[in-house]
């Protein structure tokens, strides 16, 4: 895709209220809208720092709103539109009435409204890899509100409100761990493929997880504003461009400490009794999902091209965490 006039940058330049915006999309999202010409509004419920300090943050409007404390109070949607935007990015939305509100109060007040979805909409397709077509039949709480939140902003678009939806995979940046080769969160998982300990996995090891990273999920964002004439009433995948099984996982990980994986695999009813409940419970949403989203909607509508591989991704959320990966 060919770089912008200046004529067209003065056309693409919004002022932009980006809902979350110290989180980890918001945090790489925000500076690359800066660069873009954009007039950034930063709303988060408190004064925190982003993930990494980018020198374009010294030309952002901060703005602090418990979207929390106003939602209940019935105020957040009013004080969204109190800021004036041309264009919302709302990175934080997980409940439909919430959705509802904004629209009934920014209709006819801005110009592009951008909403952070997730894959888990689509709950476990049929069919691998899928599209943005594949049904919807999300399960667990999360995916089913972000699909009634989908819903919401889909039927919206199509009464008039300018509504986009990004549908992210697993979001790994630096900062915060990303999902393990086991389906979890615990660190001890990598430190047992650094050190050449043995880690074990559920039945052969083949469910997929397709990590993103941020800066490419911003990538995303910052290209649906672009390209919004075109975008508006359309939802994106938004992952790396394929996912990796589980076991494929581990052995990458093992390789770059310079280990081979030692990797044990049992059966669901077994592996259960070596985790916690927590970790046992995002394992098993983890390869339910099992995630296999084709990107080439948003690689034709948009020009989406990640930079990382979903392994790439993992890597580089790593590296602080373990400096010899660098």
């Amino acid at each position: 895709m060919c770089c912008p006039t200046e004529r067209s940058l003065q056309e693409i330049a919004l002022r932009t209220v980006i809902i979350g915006a110290t989180g980890h999309i918001g945090t790489w999202l925000v500076p690359r809208l800066v660069r873009a010409g954009h007039d950034v509004v930063a709303v988060s419920r408190g004064m925190r720092r982003p993930y990494h300090d980018a020198v374009e943050w010294n030309s952002v409007q901060r703005v602090t709103i418990d979207r929390v404390l106003e939602e209940h109070a019935g105020t957040f949607a009013r004080s969204i539109a109190g800021l004036h935007a041309e264009a919302v990015v709302d990175l934080t939305c997980f409940d439909p009435v919430s959705a509802m509100h904004l629209v009934q109060v920014l209709r006819d007040r801005v110009g592009v409204f951008v909403h952070c979805g997730t894959l888990w909409v689509h709950g476990t397709p049929a069919t691998r890899p899928y599209d943005e077509k594949a049904p919807r039949h999300p399960f667990g709480d999360y995916g089913i509100r972000k699909a009634l939140v989908e819903r919401v902003l889909l039927d919206a678009a199509d009464g008039g409100f300018p509504a986009i939806l990004l549908h992210p995979g697993h979001i790994s940046g630096p900062g915060w761990l990303p999902i393990n080769p086991a389906g979890h969160l615990d660190k001890g998982v990598f430190d047992a493929l650094a050190d050449g300990g043995r880690v074990t996995l559920v039945d052969d090891g083949m469910a997929t997880l397709q990590h993103v990273h941020a800066d490419d999920v911003a990538q995303a964002f910052e290209l649906a504003l672009l390209h919004r004439d075109v975008a508006v009433g359309e939802a994106f995948h938004v992952a790396a461009a394929a996912p990796v099984t589980m076991r494929a996982y581990a052995e990458a990980v093992a390789s770059w400490f310079g280990r081979e994986a030692r990797l044990t695999y049992l059966p669901w009813e077994e592996w259960l009794l070596t985790v916690g409940e927590r970790d046992a419970e995002l394992t098993r949403d983890h390869m339910l999902h099992s995630p296999c989203a084709s990107i080439g909607k948003a690689r034709a509508m948009l020009g989406f091209e990640p930079r990382f591989t979903a392994l790439a991704a993992v890597r580089d959320a790593l590296t602080p965490i373990y400096p010899s990966l660098a």
